[in-house]
């Protein structure tokens, strides 16, 4: 039996990219389309699918990559504020919606935003609305999913809210915070968009789709702050503040870009809840239920929570996992992510190199500022972490799960990657990656990476307090590991006897060069 081919456009956004690895594992063949094909390039699914290049106001670009495909996902919006966006909406699905019908597609799938019927839509809404009315008018059977507020680590709505919430534990709100709104999980989403490539070729209409709870915007971030463990909000909603002066203030306390913010917040003025559950009819909804606000919730911080960094900022692969951060959520996606990233040039092997980093802490120290690691370490012992008493179970050698002072061990990939979690008391999370590369011309390199995800303003404060300080002790770090390795290879070179006394010799070296 020949699969059938699902084309995705707007994979490079929050949908689009959790949506490609669910057709996948739903037995579709899946072709991606994409401006730009190379921006693609490190997405796990990447080796997976057919990748076309294609602009969707290119009529002709747009026709031959719609060529073969039984379900064609148009996942495509002009997220911004201003009069442009909404007629570069127009422009585009139009255009889509012909070649469509040309090239004789199957189905269109659209996903929509929830609105009052018989109200005065905000620009953002009215966008949304005319792009579904254009793709029903195309000929082709169509499904119009229209959703609320799309509940998942990454998504501009939730992100909304978390920071919002996160960053003030008191705060004067608009009148909007009292509207009903009814939210959907991130997993939810993507059963029913995979789902609605089965439905009969008679059925082309538009469906709502919610979650089970109908909850206010107040109501929401009360439920996320219990979720995460937040003192209780205090919030005084006032009638005098404005979409526009909103946005604003949005833009203002939370990273989402007002760009984004404006035309989500110019949404919430309505209240957005389902009129109807007919999808149920086509796909049925799950045994267990569909997913509640608190439990979406608790999904969409699972990652935080584990302080799993593997599976929130790199490319590795999350089956199963629909709602968590992707490489390919916005920079501002999962709260503030702030980086201290360094990378040199190392005389030595990254076999030496591996074994300097692999014996780092305990009685060796952390290469730089010792004083200052001290003091440190003393700090976190007054109030109530481990500081640095705990040291290393082996002095040479490191296991997952090993303690190294105050940091734990996350993962080990040797000769490549090691990554220390921190468990000292802080405002936030806090990551160490210790990497080793190799450059186009074959040098090693050493990347050290000091990532810290804050909580609340208390972690905002922090990482402003101790940035100044970074190149004193995270540049020093680096260039005294570099200069403990290359010692060990001139130990090496000058007496091969020496070898197993590198360990010692790389200490020595670090000793001395830790003023530097």
């Amino acid at each position: 039996m020949t699969q059938r081919l699902a084309l995705v456009t707007g994979v490079s956004g929050y949908i689009g990219g959790r949506l490609v690895p669910e057709l996948l594992r739903a037995g579709f063949r899946v072709r991606a389309v994409a401006r730009r094909p190379e921006a693609l390039r490190d997405r796990p699914w990447i080796d997976d699918v057919e990748v076309v290049q294609a602009d969707a106001a290119d009529a002709e670009q747009v026709r031959a990559a719609l060529e073969g495909v039984d379900v064609a996902y148009y996942l495509i919006h002009a997220m911004s504020s201003g009069s442009q966006f909404s007629s570069k909406d127009r422009r585009t699905a139009r255009t889509f919606a012909r070649a469509s019908k040309a090239q004789g597609v199957g189905r269109l799938v659209y996903l929509g935003g929830l609105y009052p019927e018989g109200e005065e839509l905000s620009t953002h809404l009215e966008s949304r609305r005319e792009v579904g009315e254009i793709l029903l008018d195309s000929g082709v059977p169509t499904t119009v999913l229209r959703a609320a507020v799309i509940l998942g680590s990454g998504s501009a709505s939730f992100e909304m809210v978390r920071h919002l919430t996160e960053r003030l534990p008191a705060m004067v709100c608009p009148k909007w915070v009292g509207n009903r709104i009814q939210p959907i999980a991130i997993r939810d989403v993507l059963r029913y968009l995979v789902g609605v490539a089965d439905l009969p070729p008679d059925v082309s209409r538009v469906f709502d789709i919610g979650g089970p709870d109908v909850l206010t915007y107040l109501d929401m971030m009360r439920v996320y702050a219990e979720v995460a463990g937040l003192p209780k909000r205090r919030v005084l909603p006032v009638g005098v503040m404005s979409p526009r002066l909103s946005s604003h203030w949005v833009g203002t306390v939370t990273p989402v870009p007002k760009q984004i913010a404006q035309p989500l917040v110019e949404s919430l003025v309505h209240e957005v809840v389902c009129q109807e559950h007919d999808i149920a009819r086509w796909v049925p909804d799950p045994e267990e239920g569909l997913i509640g606000y608190r439990e979406a919730v608790a999904l969409a911080l699972q990652r935080i929570q584990e302080a799993n960094v593997a599976t929130r900022w790199s490319s590795a692969s999350l089956p199963g996992a629909p709602s968590d951060p992707l490489p390919s959520d916005p920079g501002w996606s999962g709260g503030n992510l702030y980086v201290d990233d360094r990378t040199t040039v190392v005389d030595a092997p990254r076999e030496v190199l591996w074994e300097v980093l692999e014996g780092i802490g305990g009685e060796r120290g952390w290469y730089s500022w010792p004083t200052a690691w001290a003091v440190r370490g003393v700090m976190d012992r007054f109030s109530g972490g481990p500081g640095l008493r705990r040291g290393r179970r082996d002095p040479r050698s490191l296991m997952i799960g090993d303690a190294v002072d105050w940091w734990r061990v996350e993962e080990r990939l040797p000769g490549e990657l090691l990554r220390l979690r921190a468990e000292m008391r802080l405002p936030g999370l806090a990551w160490l990656e210790l990497r080793i590369e190799t450059d186009p011309v074959g040098r090693t390199l050493f990347r050290q990476r000091a990532l810290f995800h804050p909580k609340g303003l208390a972690g905002q404060a922090y990482w402003a307090a101790i940035s100044p300080f970074h190149d004193v002790v995270f540049g020093g770090m680096q260039r005294n590991v570099a200069r403990a390795a290359e010692a060990v290879v001139r130990e090496r070179r000058s007496s091969p006897a020496g070898a197993a006394d590198s360990a010692r010799r790389a200490g020595e070296a670090r000793e001395g060069a830790h003023a530097a």
